[in-house]
């Protein structure tokens, strides 16, 4: 039976796997302000439960954005569409990055939802970005 608590193994596991960067809009821990956290992508509040394969890698500013939200409306035509699964869908499939690395583009309905429902593109993450860019440390290493 799973546990409402998220164990520290399981903690771990779940930062290995995201190679420690937010699964949503890809920041690394390593220049993070504040610190990343195990987020359930179906929330507990709408049944999700606490086993690896509902937890993601999350920074506070992708946490606090998605909340409770499991959908969103996609931008270009107004349907309500799923949000992105880390577990279930590859990033690269739904997102790609601007020419300077700044931006988080949407290619999918549920990619352009998840930009603006979790505000992937927030100014302090541009601007992080572009000087982590110009570093050689930005973007990080693709999601398998």
């Amino acid at each position: 039976m799973a546990e409402d608590r998220v164990s520290d193994t399981l903690r771990r596991l779940v930062a290995e796997r995201a190679r420690d960067c937010c699964e949503y809009c890809r920041s690394q821990t390593a220049y993070a302000m504040q610190s990343f956290s195990v987020e359930h992508i179906v929330p507990r509040s709408r049944g999700g439960l606490t086993v690896g394969l509902n937890l993601a890698w999350s920074c506070q500013g992708c946490n606090n954005h998605k909340y409770t939200k499991v959908e969103a409306p996609d931008p270009v035509g107004g349907a309500v569409v799923p949000l992105f699964n880390p577990r279930t869908q590859r990033w690269r499939d739904h997102f790609t990055w601007s020419n300077d690395a700044t931006l988080i583009l949407g290619l999918t309905p549920s990619g352009r939802a998840t930009v603006i429902a979790l505000r992937l593109n927030r100014e302090g993450l541009v601007n992080l970005r572009g000087v982590l860019f110009e570093h050689g440390a930005h973007p990080p290493p693709e999601p398998e």
